[in-house]
């Protein structure tokens, strides 16, 4: 009975996501999964997967901003949250991790923050040691930018702790 539920459920957000301008070309699960663990790799902390219930949280808080593109965190006590914005219709999950990863010119791990007026949590968020499932959506809004999220379980960025 369960896994009927959560087939149901999928379907429904599958269709949701074809009605709403949900874009898929280079930008599937695994494009968004590759992504991070390229960075991730990079500081040698372990590969994250993807979770459809992480995704099913991502898409609809993606269709919540469908109207504006605003780049407000969802507040999620759950999960942690990357967003980005961008425009044309190349812009691709790829794009927003990239924009995510290039924070870590700012990063200084010998003393675990962030350079002067400058912020790297998305940074931090993507390579964080402990998150080992994503979820990820890309929408076209109604006014034609392209809002990506990601979200994050277990959350990172945790006061005090390093990331890798």
């Amino acid at each position: 009975m369960a896994f009927t539920k959560l087939a149901f459920y999928l379907a429904c957000i599958m269709t949701t996501l074809a009605m709403a301008g949900i874009a898929r070309a280079q930008n599937s699960p695994d494009d968004f999964v590759n992504a991070h663990n390229s960075a991730r790799s990079n500081v040698g902390v372990g590969p994250v997967t993807w979770d459809n219930v992480v995704a099913a949280y991502a898409v609809n808080y993606a269709l919540q901003r469908s109207s504006d593109c605003a780049l407000i965190s969802s507040n999620s006590a759950t999960y942690g949250e990357n967003l980005a914005a961008g425009s044309g219709a190349d812009y691709t999950a790829e794009d927003a991790v990239a924009l995510w990863v290039s924070e870590n010119q700012y990063y200084d791990y010998n003393t675990n923050s962030c350079a002067y007026g400058k912020f790297c949590g998305y940074y931090t968020q993507v390579v964080w040691k402990n998150t080992t499932r994503i979820g990820c959506a890309r929408l076209i809004c109604n006014n034609g930018v392209i809002f990506m999220n990601c979200n994050y379980f277990p959350a990172g960025n945790v006061i005090g702790e390093r990331p890798y």
